[in-house]
């Protein structure tokens, strides 16, 4: 197909521009994932202290990429609306793809010798307010190196995931019709984040690094009470994505895109 006639189809120019962001979304997840943050700190409240399974001193600690894995699965659904389960499984498969790829090159990277005037750089050390010398290969190779088991952890709960999710959405729609688009989107999006929250921490810490499995149950409920949190929150953008796309597209096209991607 020639260019010209790709830049007048709107369905194809929308595709193209949700499943960009998608991947873009799913990748920086992946790659911010290994900061750990506080969400009280960044509220300005205490840690909480919480005990769940005997497994005291826990809070809402969540990883960088918690931040950006809500938006994926919004997404998600709003493709699954206009473009059907295999469009979605066709971009969480290419994501995945493209996620170890990006890993890949990234151990590439790190195993480069470092240039000496690079590696050895001074800068202001944090104890003391002094000068000191870091090691820049250091802390690329920190950084940039996560552990192999956490990113096939995170890829399997995401694929998996990922289809719980259009399989449930799919079936509240066979019930609902097109109304009530914040339970198909929602509900679904809870239902799978909950398989997430676990798969992703019991490949990760239980088979990946010997944790204690009470300890993954432990954190893998906040991580789900955060999810669940954040998808209630989040449920006026799938509204705002709606309304967005079908005065993009126009009635007539906007309809006749979701009955194909229902069927």
């Amino acid at each position: 197909m020639a260019i010209e006639s790709i830049m007048k189809n709107k369905a194809y120019i929308l595709f193209v521009i949700l499943a960009g962001f998608f991947v873009a979304n799913t990748v920086v997840a992946e790659f911010v994932g290994l900061k750990i943050f506080s969400l009280e700190k960044l509220f300005g409240l205490i840690p909480f202290d919480w005990t769940i399974f005997g497994v005291k001193g826990l809070g809402l600690n969540l990883t960088a990429g918690a931040i950006l894995w809500p938006i994926v699965f919004i997404m998600t659904d709003i493709i699954n609306e206009y473009y059907g389960v295999r469009a979605v499984r066709f971009l969480s498969y290419m994501a995945v793809g493209i996620v170890f790829y990006a890993f890949f090159m990234v151990y590439g990277a790190i195993s480069l010798p470092p240039n000496e005037w690079w590696q050895f750089q001074s800068g202001l050390d944090a104890t003391n307010s002094s000068q000191s010398v870091l090691d820049m290969d250091l802390a690329f190779n920190t950084v940039m190196g996560q552990g192999l088991w956490i990113i096939i952890g995170s890829m399997v709960a995401f694929l998996f995931g990922q289809v719980l999710d259009v399989f449930i959405f799919h079936k509240i729609k066979t019930y609902t019709g097109e109304k009530k688009i914040w339970l198909r989107a929602t509900g679904s999006t809870l239902i799978s984040q909950f398989i997430d929250s676990y798969v992703v921490l019991i490949i990760a810490f239980w088979i990946g690094s010997d944790w204690d499995i009470v300890r993954v149950l432990a954190i893998g409920t906040v991580n789900y009470m955060y999810k669940f949190g954040m998808a209630i929150i989040l449920t006026p953008l799938i509204y705002l994505g709606h309304f967005l796309i079908e005065r993009y597209l126009g009635t007539e096209l906007a309809t006749n895109m979701k009955t194909e991607a229902a069927a």
